[in-house]
């Protein structure tokens, strides 16, 4: 299983001289193993870039996986090419209560008028799916589970698995628990923080939506975003491999992402790297 992370960036997209190094797109993760049909986790502007390289493989079939429908993360879904090429066979999976509300989200967006092509109009074969919180569901051949983040609006994280080996995405999210309580407390995890523990269990790699420091959150407590050290107390205890800090600040430059790296560049059990625009990383088993 590889994955490849196509845009890293939270909220909106940040292109320049100061985020080339880790990258200004925001969120898209593409998920692959051969003789399998690719699996996307959200489109955001990191989607476009994704797009072309498709074409060169025999593989049609495509699963995309939102984890919610804020901007951020759809950004790039109206122009991501497989949508207007007639060969592929696309699946749109979302937190919804039926498929239906999976393609009313997503057409109030192609629409003619935020986008001059309208969701009944795009040449790909495209059907859609729902997936609720807490339960497993495929995508073709792949297996994944699903978790409720804390969010404004709601949010899904995902756990994918291949031969022995799982990768677990956790954007957008604030801690499961208030200040000073559960694993945000340096206690024993709350009920929710529980259910996104037994998601993460023994995973070889977390991406996980580190947007703020632990000040900033506790300013923006209601954002919907949580900070490295959150991140990096559920991992321990859900015994992961390696943890991702994901979907960084707009305003974050290189050289602040830098220096954080180094800060965290010691940390074991997990190992803790910063997400890279580019960066691929293979998971094999068993």
């Amino acid at each position: 299983m590889t994955v490849r992370l196509w845009g890293v960036r939270g909220s909106f997209p940040v292109p320049g001289t100061d985020t080339a190094k880790y990258g200004g797109n925001t969120s898209c993760i593409e998920v692959t193993a051969e003789g399998l049909p690719t699996v996307v986790f959200d489109c955001g502007t990191g989607a476009r870039k994704l797009g072309p390289t498709l074409f060169a493989r025999e593989q049609r079939e495509l699963h995309i996986v939102f984890t919610h429908f804020h901007m951020d993360h759809l950004f790039g879904f109206p122009f991501f090419a497989p949508v207007f090429a007639p060969s592929f066979e696309i699946t749109v999976t979302a937190p919804a209560f039926n498929p239906d509300g999976t393609r009313d989200r997503i057409a109030r967006f192609l629409n003619g008028i935020f986008h001059p092509v309208r969701m009944s109009e795009v040449p790909a074969k495209v059907q859609f799916a729902a997936v609720r919180p807490g339960h497993s569901f495929s995508c073709g051949p792949w297996e994944l589970k699903a978790a409720a983040l804390n969010h404004p609006g709601g949010a899904c994280a995902y756990r994918i698995e291949r031969n022995g080996r799982a990768m677990v995405y956790i954007t957008d999210t604030a801690p499961l628990s208030r200040p000073g309580e559960g694993l945000a407390g340096g206690g024993e995890p709350t009920g929710r923080e529980l259910q996104l523990v037994e998601l993460c269990e023994g995973a070889d790699l977390v991406i996980f939506d580190t947007m703020f420091s632990l000040n900033e959150y506790l300013e923006k407590m209601t954002w919907g975003h949580s900070y490295p050290e959150y991140a990096y107390e559920l991992c321990k205890v859900a015994r992961v491999k390696k943890l991702l800090l994901f979907h960084h600040a707009p305003d974050a430059s290189d050289s602040e992402l830098d220096a954080l790296a180094v800060h965290w560049a010691s940390a074991q059990e997990p190992v803790v790297e910063l997400a890279r625009e580019g960066m691929e990383i293979v998971l094999e088993g068993p």
